[in-house]
């Protein structure tokens, strides 16, 4: 980051917003007026104007970044954090819905108080039931899975440290789970209420096709923090747990063979010598993952874990 940079770094991706393209950076401009600050938009390969509504801006502080297809949010916004030279980065979407005016209270308190991450909640939100009810679903589920108490997990008015915001590994649809992403690399988040504004322009992009992925990703999150580094103890477990019960239904199987009653007809066998082998592969499946968990940290030359901050704590004689 050099002198020059600016401090603030504002990441929207767009898809098809081509009416509030120009109302959304009026808004920015006026809404930061006295800060520093640069506008990267990410043009998720839109199908209408949105590109040609960005470029005819001709704005001074505005980045355009044209995708080839259609990634999706997520990577929409790791195109845009990667291009960002800001010291803090903010994201917001490109519908409206979020509020420019909240971004310099957020700022005030990121340089104020020492936090890597302050996300929005929204306290009246202005969506439909088909996006409000799978959110709040998936919002209890991190909650109790996770005890990470953030309200609003698809709030997308949000600002970082650049060091916090560069370090995020977004693919799928993880851009609805930054927040917990970051706490499980080990930052320090707080959440602000800020303001919420129906979609005036374009349609929404969400659908109930989503929540199935939202689902999945809700266990892969849980997956990487629980046992991305000892993934033995989750399938060795589970093979564990099957191999012992093959080994009990078979070892029932062997006394009833003794006491002289026929088993070769029952399907229990075959359960026995099932669980057995499944048991074996998954032990053996933990292993050669457990290694390959080691062989990519250290072919990385990554450490297993993440610093924060490092102070120099000096005491006076």
């Amino acid at each position: 980051m050099t002198t020059d940079s600016p401090l603030l770094s504002l990441v929207i991706p767009l898809y098809n917003e081509q009416e509030n393209v120009k109302p959304l950076t009026a808004q920015i401009d006026a809404a930061l007026a006295k800060y520093a600050y640069e506008i990267i938009y990410i043009d998720d390969y839109s199908t209408d104007e949105t590109r040609q509504e960005v470029i005819a801006m001709a704005h001074p502080k505005v980045q355009l970044i044209e995708l080839k297809k259609n990634y999706g949010q997520s990577l929409a916004l790791a195109a845009g954090i990667d291009l960002a030279s800001g010291k803090y980065i903010v994201t917001l979407d490109g519908d409206m819905q979020n509020d420019p005016t909240d971004i310099p209270a957020l700022l005030q308190k990121m340089e104020t108080e020492d936090w890597d991450l302050i996300t929005g909640y929204r306290t009246k939100r202005k969506d439909s039931f088909f996006k409000t009810i799978p959110s709040k679903i998936a919002n209890f589920i991190i909650r109790k899975a996770t005890k990470f108490a953030i309200k609003d997990q698809g709030c997308a008015l949000k600002i970082f440290t650049a060091e916090t915001a560069k370090e995020l590994n977004l693919y799928g649809e993880m851009h609805r789970f930054i927040s917990l992403l970051t706490f499980l690399n080990g930052a320090r988040i707080t959440q602000v209420p800020v303001k919420h504004h129906p979609r005036k322009f374009g349609k929404s992009k969400y659908g109930l096709g989503r929540t199935i992925k939202v689902i999945n990703d809700i266990l892969l999150i849980l997956f990487q923090r629980n046992y991305l580094q000892k993934p033995m103890y989750l399938f060795g477990n589970m093979g564990l747990f099957f191999f012992s019960v093959g080994v009990l239904i078979n070892a029932y199987l062997l006394y009833e063979k003794i006491i002289g009653n026929e088993i070769g007809h029952r399907p229990l066998v075959f359960v026995g010598v099932l669980f057995v082998l499944v048991g074996i592969q998954l032990f053996i499946s933990g292993i050669i993952i457990d290694l390959q968990m080691r062989t990519y940290f250290e072919s990385q030359q990554q450490k297993p874990y993440k610093i924060r901050k490092i102070h120099s704590i000096k005491s006076e004689n």
